[in-house]
């Protein structure tokens, strides 16, 4: 990722020393044996571009850049506080979900968009629709059968249970039997780069923005392999069409 000249919150990141993983854990060392406030300051600083590419994919939400550096800040100061130097994992893989939960709970509490009732109550009866079919079936119950049951489209459903969905560390403990504690970045895939993460939620972002031929193009195209000219009479249009919109959805995604 290449850093131009930003300034933000009156700080010039394009001049802030970016530290190597050894330095962040060495400081790391200094801050939990000796409170050490020098080397506090030092990993603050040094971790400012990581928080500045956490705020730039929140970039499209109208908010001031300079109140979400400093909200992201906050994320970075909560990092460092809880990061647990013995365990074998980068600083960075901590503080990214940190930092973007901190945002997203400021966009969540102060932002003058809110969840409308409606669409949890929603939620929560496709939560109980869920848990139904999982318990008389024994298995996890279709975005199908969900809208279904509750007379809606399967869109509606989706951004139903995404607005109740809370953000959460990729530390957070999922299971410990009193030894080894697993945690959820244990059980995801992971990125092996804050910019692989980063650049995995912006699509997913992307995505959520096409309209819904275009999602329909792209899983017929990339997740179910077809061709163009399949794609196009499937959904009964041109592939000259089919080629048009994948382009227009492969552009919005490589913009965003």
């Amino acid at each position: 990722m290449q850093y131009s000249r930003v300034e933000i919150c009156g700080v010039d990141t394009s001049k802030i020393k970016v530290l190597k993983e050894a330095e962040k854990i060495e400081l790391l060392k200094k801050i939990k044996e000796n409170d050490d406030k020098k080397a506090r300051q030092q990993l603050i600083e040094g971790n400012l571009r990581l928080v500045l590419s956490v705020v730039q994919r929140f970039s499209n939400r109208g908010e001031n850049p300079d109140d979400l550096f400093q909200v992201g800040c906050i994320g970075l100061i909560k990092a460092i506080d809880n990061f647990d130097t013995s365990h074998e994992v980068r600083f960075s893989t901590y503080a990214v979900p940190m930092i973007i939960g901190e945002i997203r709970r400021y966009l969540r509490d102060y932002n003058s968009i809110r969840v409308s009732r409606s669409l949890r109550d929603t939620a929560y009866h496709a939560m109980q629709i869920k848990e139904r079919i999982q318990n008389n079936l024994g298995r996890e119950a279709t975005i199908e059968e969900i809208a279904k049951e509750l007379d809606t489209t399967p869109a509606n459903v989706v951004i139903a249970l995404e607005s109740i969905v809370e953000p959460i560390s990729l530390y957070e403990p999922v299971y410990s039997d009193g030894g080894d504690t697993i945690y959820v970045m244990d059980q995801v895939g992971g990125a092996e780069s804050d910019e692989d993460w980063l650049f995995e939620i912006a699509v997913k972002d992307a995505i959520n923005q096409m309209s819904n031929r275009e999602k329909q193009i792209l899983n017929l195209r990339f997740m179910q392999g077809k061709t163009q000219m399949e794609v196009a009479n499937e959904i009964g249009i041109s592939q000259a069409q089919v080629s048009r919109l994948e382009k227009g959805a492969m552009k919005k995604i490589k913009e965003f």
